[in-house]
C-alpha cells in the first residue's frame, strides 16, 4: 500500500519557517511560503500541509498568504490547512479559502461539543491533530497540557472522527526519527485513518511508517527533512509508492 506524503509549509510573519519541538522563537526562516508550496507541487506532491503558526500561537494570522497559495495551487494539489482553527469563523475561512481538509487541534480539547458538531457536519474534510508528549496531549501551540490521549480519542471516535494527525512534540523538527510505537498504539485503538507527523529524517523512516499501513497509518507529513535536504521529495515519493 502506498503512503500519501504531505510536505509542510509553516507560515509565521508571512514567511515559511520551521520550528524545533514546536517552540515559538525557534524558527528557521525559509523565505516565501508560496515559493515553498510551488516547489513541492512541481516535485509531484499530491497534498500540501499548510500551517498558520501565528494563528496557532495567538499572535495574529497569515490568512492572506494561505489564501494566495490555495488560489494558485488548489487546482493542482490538495491542501490541508492547520493552525488556530478553533471556532466557526476560522473553520469557515479555511474551507472557503479552498482547503480540501482542515486540521483542528486545540479546539478539539477545549471545546468538544463544537468539535463533535463539525465532525458530524464536514466528515472527512475535518481531521483532528493529536500533539502528544508521552500519552499526554499538548494544547495551545503546545504550551499547555490537554489531557489523556486515549480518553480524548475515545470521545472523538464516538462522534465519528475519520482522521488523526499524530505528532510526537519531542521529535518535531528534531530529525530524530518518528515515534513508531506511538503511531502503532494510536492506529491499533481506532478505525480512523492516521497521518504521521514529526521526526522523519531519512527515507528508512518512511519505510518504517509504511509497515503500519495495515493498521491505518496511510500518510505522513514532511517538514524539516525536506528543508534541510536530508532527501528530496521525489526520492520520498518513490519510497512512499
Amino acid at each position: 500500500m502506498s503512503l500519501t506524503l504531505l510536505p509542510a509549509v509553516d507560515v509565521r510573519d508571512g514567511k515559511a519557517v520551521r520550528l524545533r519541538q514546536g517552540e515559538s522563537g525557534s524558527e528557521t526562516d525559509y523565505g516565501s511560503p508560496l515559493e515553498a508550496a510551488r516547489t513541492w507541487a512541481e516535485a509531484g506532491a499530491e497534498w500540501i500541509h499548510l500551517v498558520d503558526l501565528d494563528a496557532a500561537f495567538g499572535t495574529g494570522n497569515n490568512r492572506a498568504q494561505l489564501r494566495e497559495i490555495v488560489h494558485e495551487l488548489g487546482d493542482k494539489v490538495n491542501i490541508e490547512m492547520s493552525g488556530g482553527v478553533r471556532d466557526d469563523d476560522s473553520l469557515s475561512a479555511a474551507l472557503e479559502a479552498g482547503a480540501a481538509r482542515v486540521n483542528i487541534g486545540t479546539a478539539a480539547l477545549e471545546n468538544p461539543e463544537w468539535t463533535a458538531s463539525v465532525i458530524k457536519r464536514y466528515g472527512d474534510r475535518v481531521a483532528i491533530g493529536l500533539d502528544v508528549r508521552g500519552h499526554t496531549l499538548a494544547a495551545r501551540g503546545w504550551v499547555k497540557e490537554g489531557g489523556d490521549l486515549f480518553e480524548t480519542m475515545k470521545f472523538l471516535d464516538s462522534v465519528g472522527c475519520s482522521r488523526y494527525v499524530v505528532t510526537d512534540v519531542a521529535r518535531d523538527g528534531m530529525m530524530s526519527g518518528p515515534n513508531i510505537d506511538l503511531l502503532r498504539e494510536v492506529a491499533e485503538r481506532t478505525d480512523a485513518k492516521v497521518t504521521a507527523s514529526g521526526g522523519i529524517s531519512k527515507l528508512d523512516d518512511l519505510r518504517d511508517i509504511k509497515i503500519l499501513s495495515d493498521f491505518g497509518v496511510d500518510s505522513a507529513i514532511l517538514g524539516k527533512s525536506l528543508y534541510a535536504r536530508a532527501f528530496t521529495l521525489e526520492e520520498a515519493l518513490e519510497v512512499a509508492r
